[in-house]
């Protein structure tokens, strides 16, 4: 089985926030003609550049050496990478097209973030700099609750 370092999980984090911010930024152009969705996508993609920030900034304060438990943790980090939802080539994230209406949006943005969090989660239970990712976790924990409550007013 292959493991990451604790710099690859931090970089995967640093894409995945790029990726973030780049899935936002096209959601906010898609529906630049309906006001609340355009400004909320808008929002979420200042938040994903800023935890793309702290997470560098994280990844220039390691070391090199692997926290305890790292090797319990780093299957479950590959799972998660492995998904068909994350990363890659063939993965959801890069292939946007299939998102066509609001609702679409709003279901993948709430997947997306739901996954991001469950991979933080687990980052936090090894990395000593828990406050740097306590404070992603409650932004991204509040993007569910917002893009939950977008979702209600399509239903």
């Amino acid at each position: 089985m292959i493991t990451f370092s604790v710099r690859e999980v931090v970089e995967q984090a640093v894409q995945t926030e790029k990726l973030g911010r780049e899935f936002y930024a096209r959601m906010a152009e898609k529906f630049r003609d309906q006001t609340e969705l355009r400004r909320l996508f808008e929002l979420l993609a200042v938040h994903e550049a800023k935890h793309e920030a702290s997470f560098m900034n994280l990844e220039g304060r390691l070391s090199d050496d692997a926290p305890e438990g790292w090797g319990e943790v780093t299957p479950y980090l590959r799972a998660i990478v492995d998904s068909e939802f994350f990363l890659g080539k063939d993965k959801c994230l890069p292939s946007l097209e299939h998102v066509k209406t609001a609702a679409e949006a709003i279901d993948f943005a709430l997947c997306f973030e739901r996954e991001t969090l469950l991979y933080y989660y687990t980052l936090r239970e090894t990395l000593r700099e828990k406050n740097v990712i306590d404070e992603i976790i409650r932004e991204e924990k509040s993007h569910i609750v917002w893009l939950n409550n977008l979702k209600k007013s399509f239903l």
